[in-house]
């Protein structure tokens, strides 16, 4: 729980907004910085630049959708893997120290976002009859078990989807901030008494887990985005 700091009538702005807030800043501010001016030898900025954005496009849009029908979806996935990364990021940042997805409402917020374009997409692509059989796995061939396999397919994709898109980036850094947060704590109140022995150890594990965490944040981004592009390209496909 935070408290807020500053209140607009009923709207309380706090410390994880603020977070927020600055990690939008901090990345419109680098892309302005590396591609603003763009130059064909690139400088040291704009080269860190290009290397993330071609990591997403290459490794992650254009492996799910192909060069031809991926490229217009880049921008939307360079942005949202950063933006993801850069929340993520603060749960290690002195005096931020506090991972903005481990609040479920900013994961639900990007996997809300992500469902409505997955939607749109399919809908648009096949129609309204096609589109439901996209959704539903629809497919004649399966007989007697049609009826089940549609309602199974369809609760799956519609309900579970997005809850599982938006609980396993909160899950994650949730539980990773806390086990940091907890040989932390173990390592200040081992040093009184006769835990002064073991504080050490619990000293070292929040350094491991530290590092472990920069990881499992980047990680964390990746799958984030890896099945946001796998979703466009499911609404994408044709249905046999």
């Amino acid at each position: 729980m935070f408290e807020p700091i500053f209140s607009i009538g009923g709207f309380d702005f706090n410390k994880p907004m603020l977070l927020a807030v600055l990690g939008t800043f901090l990345i419109i501010g680098f892309f302005w910085a590396a591609f603003g001016r763009a130059k064909v030898v690139p400088g040291k900025l704009q080269m860190v630049g290009e290397a993330g954005y071609d990591f997403v496009r290459r490794g992650i849009v254009y492996e799910a959708l192909g060069k031809k029908e991926g490229e217009k979806y880049v921008p939307f996935m360079v942005s949202l893997f950063f933006f993801v990364w850069i929340m993520n990021l603060w749960s290690i940042i002195p005096v931020a120290q506090f991972p903005v997805t481990s609040i479920i409402a900013f994961p639900a917020a990007l996997a809300l976002i992500v469902y409505v374009l997955w939607m749109y997409l399919t809908f648009k692509k096949h129609g309204f009859v096609g589109g439901l059989k996209n959704i539903t796995g629809y497919d004649k061939s399966l007989g007697g078990v049609l009826p089940l396999a549609v309602t199974l397919e369809f609760f799956s994709n519609v309900l579970v989807r997005p809850f599982t898109h938006a609980v396993r980036l909160f899950a994650n850094m949730f539980a990773g901030h806390l086990l940091i947060l907890m040989f932390t704590i173990a390592s200040w109140y081992l040093l009184n008494g006769i835990g002064i022995a073991y504080a050490g150890v619990s000293f070292v594990m929040t350094i491991v887990m530290t590092a472990f965490e920069l990881f499992i944040q980047a990680v964390q981004a990746y799958v984030f985005v890896l099945l946001a592009t796998n979703y466009v390209q499911g609404a994408l496909a044709e249905h046999h």
